[in-house]
């Protein structure tokens, strides 16, 4: 029996030849329409006509462009591209309606000219006849099953780059209504919609192709997701009993797919593990609710930071960073050799704070304060880590002490906060 990836893998390769065959058959269908068009168009003189083959061929480039990233696209990520191969994609369509926006300008251009000749009497429009319009009828059905049968697969595949084409498909077909426009009433004797017809097909190619480079160009640079998604995604976040809170959230999408990095503020005391685990969870959690989502960062917070600004450096240039542990023990070494009670640790745990917040005086209630960066300490002590003095440390009054003691040794460390010491109990054998 086939694993479940080897399952996935062959789905993959089924869809990536499903969305090839129909760019193929669509590509051919352009490529024969086009050409007729042209043709056609040459003999009856309709200029419209022209144009309209002209954009039916420039969908060539579209279906071409589909089949090249369809290719390239779908490869899985490696060393080169860690964040996937989409934005071929992307650069693809960028290039794309810059072109559709240089050919719209000269259809146009050149409707304007006609029209203007058509309405002062200097140019004369023969009729297209039956050949003429019946072209276009055949070129409009064509367009529109197309467009019907990769809307379809795209929607069965997910697929944004063949929902992309196939609207495109669906424009080729909108033009040609209005190309059929101005074929009946050139038949008719209003010779001039000719013309206009011409300006209304450059105005449609125009307006895919100022789309097309205005969506590229934003995921190019970057733009983040609608802000009433991001306040989706915060939400679902805090459905999340462990998260407290979510802020830095940073968005992105990579051809119809999101990336996005989030902090996530959890209570500031839980286990490094813990904290893994509730990201896992949130991620889940995500993953479930936006299927596009596709790569996510976040980042455990165990403090709320967010009235910080992005150009807030956690490290302020008047504050040295924080030390380690590796530091924080041999400094405590120096200070302490002399303690019973700091030899006799069976552990230590450090809690960081960058920028803990505490409650401002009773005249401002709602002006928090912010401490400096320091570094709690809780000294743990296991009974059977130190036998023989035990009975020493059985006594609170005498713990109290020796951390009062250990306290003014220390007095001098401005990074250093709380001291707290815990006695463990050894766990009863059975």
């Amino acid at each position: 029996m086939p694993s479940s990836a080897q399952k996935d893998s062959a789905l993959k390769v089924s869809d990536k030849r499903e969305a090839q065959r129909i760019t193929l058959i669509g590509a051919v269908l352009d490529g024969v329409l086009g050409i007729a068009k042209l043709i056609i168009g040459k003999m009856v003189g309709s200029q419209a006509l022209i144009a309209d083959g002209i954009h039916s061929l420039s969908d060539l480039v579209t279906d071409g462009f589909v089949l090249v990233a369809t290719h390239y696209g779908r490869q899985a990520s490696d060393h080169s591209h860690p964040w996937g191969h989409e934005r071929i994609e992307t650069l693809g369509t960028l290039v794309l309606g810059s072109l559709l926006l240089a050919v719209a300008g000269a259809i146009g251009w050149e409707g304007i000219l006609r029209s203007w000749a058509l309405i002062f009497g200097t140019l004369i429009t023969p009729l297209p006849g039956v050949l003429g319009i019946g072209i276009a009828v055949i070129s409009l059905i064509g367009k529109e099953w197309i467009f019907r049968a990769t809307l379809t697969v795209a929607h069965r595949q997910k697929s944004k780059l063949l929902e992309a084409n196939a609207w495109h498909s669906r424009s080729d077909a909108l033009s040609t209504v209005a190309v059929l426009v101005g074929l009946i009433g050139t038949q008719l004797g209003a010779g001039w919609l000719d013309g206009i017809a011409a300006i209304v097909v450059g105005v449609m190619v125009g307006k895919i192709g100022a789309s097309l480079a205005w969506e590229a160009s934003r995921e190019l640079i970057d733009t983040a997701l609608p802000r009433e998604q991001q306040r989706e995604i915060r939400e679902c976040l805090l459905t999340l009993p462990e998260v407290r809170g979510v802020h830095d959230l940073r968005s992105r999408t990579l051809a119809g797919r999101i990336v996005l990095e989030v902090h996530l503020l959890v209570a500031s005391r839980i286990s490094v593990s813990e904290g893994h685990a509730i990201g896992h969870h949130a991620v889940a959690r995500l993953k479930r609710e936006f299927p596009q989502l596709s790569d996510v960062l976040y980042h455990i917070d165990p403090e709320d930071d967010s009235h910080l600004t992005q150009a807030d450096s956690p490290h302020p240039p008047s504050h040295q960073p924080l030390p380690l542990r590796s530091e924080i023990i041999a400094m405590l070494d120096e200070r302490w050799q002399q303690q019973p009670l700091w030899h006799a640790r069976s552990g230590m745990t450090l809690h960081y704070f960058q920028h803990q917040q505490q409650p401002a005086a009773s005249s401002m209630p709602d002006s928090p304060t912010t401490l400096p960066p320091h570094v709690d300490i809780l000294l743990e002590l296991t009974a059977t880590c130190f036998e023989p003095t035990a009975e020493r440390y059985q006594d609170a009054n005498k713990r109290n002490t020796e951390i009062t003691e250990m306290k003014r040794l220390t007095a001098d460390i401005d990074w250093l906060g709380h001291l707290e010491l815990s006695v463990i109990s050894p766990t009863p054998t059975r």
